[in-house]
């Protein structure tokens, strides 16, 4: 497979692995207490969050969406747009790596772009995501305008979509409502008291036929029909006799025509999305704008918004109510906002001011009811909350010892990434050490905050009394791995209860 190669390429490979992880320092919640530990706002540098969220939601996000910066020396206030070419490729490889890592195994992820990065993402997405996991290239029509000031106007960006596995994304994609151009061919000619209806026809390609979908069929009329050469019929002939007497097979006006399955509106459960999104059921750059100077004044606008429909429409087709969705590139917050409003949990990254000055006043005013946008349409009448919290200590410092605002939930689920690369169940006892079972492998974390405390009666050290503790937390048959300050069992005597030990931090820093 052809591989994109520019300077720094080793580099960027390296990048996301090297990352170290770090504490997100919860600030303020707004709106309603419970949701809003579900929906989060978190402002730093959106590689290190990225990596500091693994722990807990790794292959938990069912749709990413990001619009990061274009690369098309069109500077505007809140993103640095001038990025030479070798340094984007190098700022989006390690960013896309960790993406993949918090999709769930059916998820999705969209990226917006134009013509000037597009072609080189799509090989560097091919090689992360795998080229058979490449979904879509989505077309969007973001302007309805002429636009006269280049040899060819630019009137579309590109929406690259790729999925962690392709077969798993198509089972649970949504299809699209059906408009009212697309339900004219649904007629009623024969005043069918189900209503409106098209014919399907019946043949199929023959390539993975069976017998039963070989044989003859006789119209009202009389005329004989089979299946034309290298085709077969679609159903098998009980399935055409039960369709036939549920007057399910329409032959033609006069009886005569090729059999074709009748298909009524009123079962048409939508329609596959396709390529083509254009400006009239998509929203266009213009809208975006006008969106964006109600929320924040015409004098506040961002240079790129994209329009609510848009967002509405992505998440529509990739999510459900209660699925999570992440954008690490967050802007003005039309993803959250959209995903608030549409009854999503949401993750949104922003490293600008504007994280406070835009993205939480305009989250404010969509938990206050603000009817911009596609309110209306969703009936969105206010409600729901979100967190708000900063990039806080990495998890190590300089000298590989644990941070002092380490809590016991936070080396936990670090530990539980680190040791399973899936996320951590936050709902676990913290009054516990036991942190769950892994492939056969139980996992217990014995650290009561106090750094370095290696008294045998502290908590923190494995002894034959905390043993006894431990199993009367869990009782396992299998391996069990036990994560602490210091052990007081010998080798010997931890082979034999097939017992791990591993030691904070030594055994942690670095990985």
């Amino acid at each position: 497979m052809p591989l994109l190669d520019w300077v720094n390429r080793n580099q960027a490979e390296e990048t996301a692995s090297q990352v170290p992880f770090h504490l997100l320092k919860f600030q303020k919640s707004f709106g309603d207490t419970d949701t809003a530990k579900e929906n989060l706002i978190i402002q730093g540098d959106n590689l290190q969050i990225l990596k500091s969220l693994l722990p807990l939601y790794g292959g938990k996000v069912k749709c990413v969406f990001i619009d990061p910066p274009y690369n098309s020396q069109s500077a505007f206030e809140h993103y640095d747009d001038k990025l030479e070419h070798a340094q984007w490729l190098t700022m989006m490889y390690p960013r896309l790596q960790l993406l993949k890592e918090l999709l769930t195994e059916d998820g999705s992820i969209w990226i917006t772009l134009d013509d000037n990065e597009s072609h080189y993402l799509k090989v560097m997405c091919d090689e992360i995501f795998g080229r058979k996991n490449f979904v879509a290239n989505i077309v969007w029509q973001k302007r309805y305008s002429r636009e006269n000031r280049e040899a060819i106007g630019d009137a579309h960006d590109h929406l690259l979509v790729y999925a962690k596995n392709s077969m798993e994304f198509k089972k649970v994609r949504n299809l699209v409502p059906m408009n009212e151009t697309q339900a004219k061919v649904y007629k009623n000619p024969n005043n069918d008291p189900k209503g409106r209806w098209r014919g399907i026809p019946m043949t199929a390609q023959a390539g993975h036929a069976t017998p039963e979908q070989f044989y003859e069929i006789v119209s009202p009329s009389g005329k004989s029909f089979r299946p034309p050469e290298g085709r077969c019929w679609g159903v098998s002939r009980a399935t055409y006799d039960r369709l036939l007497e549920e007057g399910r097979i329409y032959f033609g006006k006069n009886g005569d025509s090729q059999p074709n399955i009748i298909r009524y509106l009123s079962e048409v459960k939508g329609v596959v999305p396709w390529t083509w999104w254009n400006h009239e059921d998509h929203g266009h750059t213009d809208e975006a704008k006008k969106e964006s100077q109600l929320l924040y004044g015409k004098d506040e606008t961002f240079s790129s918004p994209k329009p609510e429909r848009l967002m509405e429409k992505i998440l529509y087709i990739a999510t459900n109510k209660g699925d999570m969705v992440l954008d690490s590139f967050l802007g003005s917050a039309t993803t959250a906002a959209v995903a608030h409003k549409m009854e999503r949990h949401y993750i949104g990254i922003e490293m600008g001011d504007h994280a406070q000055t835009h993205v939480i006043p305009r989250l404010e005013k969509v938990i206050e009811g603000e009817q911009g946008g596609i309110s209306k349409s969703v009936e969105w009448q206010g409600g729901g909350g979100f967190s708000f919290y900063k990039l806080g200590n990495a998890v190590f410092d300089d000298q590989g010892f644990l941070n002092s605002d380490v809590k016991f939930m936070d080396l936990a689920s670090y530990i539980w990434w680190l040791e399973t690369k899936s996320a951590f169940n936050s709902t676990v006892s913290l009054e516990s050490p036991f942190l769950g079972v892994h492939d056969g492998v139980s996992y217990f974390l014995l650290y009561n905050g106090i750094l370095g405390d290696r008294r045998p009666n502290s908590g923190n050290v494995l002894t034959h009394s905390i043993l006894n503790f431990l199993n009367d937390c869990h009782t396992s048959e299998g391996k069990r791995v036990i994560i602490g300050e210091a052990s007081r069992l010998g080798k010997t005597k931890l082979d034999e209860l097939n017992i791990e030990f591993k030691q904070i931090p030594y055994s942690l820093y670095g990985n």
